[in-house]
């Protein structure tokens, strides 16, 4: 039996983007990262999270960002060879974006926190990285490397981007549960397809579509 020292933190999980070599964890101490900012806009001291990346077969924990008060870690993305990082740092308001391999951190670009109206549904997407908005007002928006914005219907959610596509998964109770793929166009939203399923990138690269 192997056992990963992760200080406490039980909810390993795979890094998403096409991997099967890192997990990670966190203990999510003031919750995810909008409850963490609003903790901070209310003027509550907020306490850094602890990120975690367990590499495997080897088991090896990597704690890539150290805990500095005010801020806060958001989910990590597997991105050609390396995991990015995404940082906020609340009193410095600046959104980091970094990236990981053992024994390098590199930062790839600094976004100012005032260019989004919060943090809710700020996340790394792939390929190529991406940051993006869903603020739960009919709307998605891409912060970098891009700025688009356009409506979505209600219940879709980006699961990944393919160059000038992006493929979000929406769901209905008709009576029964079900799950679409709608492809859309990356400068307008516009609709390129529409199918029954939810596609998963697997650590290969393929794509498997779940129906």
């Amino acid at each position: 039996m192997v056992t990963i020292d992760l200080h406490g933190i039980t909810n390993m999980e795979l890094v998403r983007g096409g991997t099967d070599k890192w997990y990670w964890s966190t203990d999510y101490i003031h919750g995810d990262l909008y409850e963490a900012e609003e903790l901070f806009r209310m003027g509550h001291p907020v306490q850094s999270n602890r990120l975690y990346l367990i590499h495997y077969p080897d088991g090896t924990v990597y704690e890539p960002v150290p805990a500095v008060a005010g801020q806060y870690l958001g989910y990590p993305v597997y991105d050609n060879g390396a995991v990015a990082l995404l940082v906020v740092n609340f009193p410095e308001g600046i959104i980091r974006i970094l990236r990981f391999q053992p024994g390098e951190l590199s930062e790839v670009t600094q976004i100012p926190l005032s260019a989004v109206p919060n943090c809710y549904n700020l996340l790394l997407h792939t390929e190529p990285l991406t940051l993006t908005r869903t603020p739960g007002d009919g709307t998605f928006e891409i912060v970098w490397p891009e700025q688009i914005h356009f409506p979505i219907e209600e219940r879709e959610t980006l699961n990944f981007r393919d160059g000038d596509k992006l493929y979000f998964t929406t769901w209905y109770e008709d009576p029964d549960y079900r799950e679409e793929t709608v492809v859309r166009s990356l400068r307008d939203g516009t609709i390129l397809d529409r199918f029954p399923g939810d596609v998963r990138i697997m650590p290969n690269g393929e794509k498997w579509n779940i129906k």
